[in-house]
This record gives C-alpha cells, structure tokens and sequence, in this order.
C-alpha cells in the first residue's frame, strides 16, 4: 500500500515539475529567443576572452573569425524535428539582438560624428 502510495506522489511530484518542459506552448519560445540573445552576446566575449587568456593577442586575433563555427549548433537543431521550434526563436532572437546592437551603435556613431 506504501509503495502505491509512494509512486503516485512521485508521479504527481513529476507531472508538477514537468510540465513547463513537456507541454506548455511558450517554453520553447522564450528560451529559445533569449538563448539566441545570449549566443550573439555572450558566446563572442567569452570566446575572445578564453582566445586572450590563453593565447598570444595576434594569435587571439587569427582565431577569433572561428567563432563563427558556433552557428552550426543552431541550424542543427534546425534539422531535427524536436528542437525545430527552440532553433527558430533562437534565430529570431539572434536576430532582433544583432539589429538593436548594430541600430544603437549607428545611432551613437552618427550623434558622436554629427556633433
């Protein structure tokens, strides 16, 4: 009788935590336009700061372009039919970042020149 019990609290316990990964329709879409937002910003950094940390800066400098082999995680997970609507939002959110990045900076650059 205890063991019944325990498994359907467990069950229940699991339903209760699972369902924001399994079901609910805006999980996908939320982290995956804040995981392209994170990848646009943070990935470059870090990944120029661990080139500079551990390498020379001319070094660094000749291996930073290879950043660039980071965007075949997103179009992979393009491929598969699970992770497909996370990859979509992730490109979505990479996006909107790079074009609100790249707008603010023309916006500075032409008020710094301008005055």
């Amino acid at each position: 009788m205890e063991s019944e019990q325990a498994l359907e609290s467990e069950a229940e316990q699991g339903e209760r935590l699972g369902w924001w990964h399994h079901s609910h329709p805006t999980f996908a879409g939320i982290t995956g336009f804040f995981a392209g937002m994170l990848f646009v910003t943070a990935l470059p950094g870090a990944f120029a700061g661990l080139l500079r940390l551990l390498l020379d800066y001319e070094t660094a400098e000749k291996l930073f372009p290879f950043v660039l082999l980071a965007l075949a995680l997103p179009i992979a997970m393009l491929v598969k039919r699970k992770t497909r609507r996370f990859a979509q939002f992730m490109f979505v959110g990479m996006v909107v970042t790079a074009l609100v990045v790249l707008g603010v900076a023309s916006l500075v650059l032409y008020f710094m020149v301008d005055a």
